[in-house]
């Protein structure tokens, strides 16, 4: 799977489930453009997860939202939950070993974390 452009508009579906690695980026960042290669090589490695880019420049209130302070930025999303982010660039193996952690992860045991932590 290659990559796909996110928006405001397909936000919500493109992140309510699976895992989704968001690539927070501009046209004029060269770090930006030198990560591209790596994240969309990646994107071809893992094809059940989505590897989503938000252009910070055409999305300023996603940027907002996440508290963009630096590109690139990488969001990890699983199901739909925020489990953080990197700014920074990352080498292929390095999304690579992301990506497995990720699917490791035990999802219902986080969410009674979260919904613990909700209540308290």
């Amino acid at each position: 799977m290659s990559t796909v452009t996110v928006t405001e508009q397909n936000f919500d579906t493109t992140v309510n489930s699976g895992i989704v690695l968001l690539d927070f980026w501009a046209s004029w960042c060269g770090p930006c453009r030198a990560f591209a290669p790596v994240f969309e090589a990646a994107s071809k490695r893992h094809p059940g997860v989505t590897f989503g880019k938000i252009d910070t420049e055409a999305q300023p209130a996603l940027a907002q939202e996440f508290e963009i302070q630096a590109i690139p930025t990488l969001v990890i999303v699983r199901d739909g939950i925020v489990l953080g982010s990197q700014a920074g660039m990352l080498s292929g193996p390095q999304l690579d070993q992301l990506v497995t952690r990720i699917q490791g992860l035990d999802m219902a045991a986080l969410r009674k974390q979260l919904e613990a932590q909700e209540r308290a």
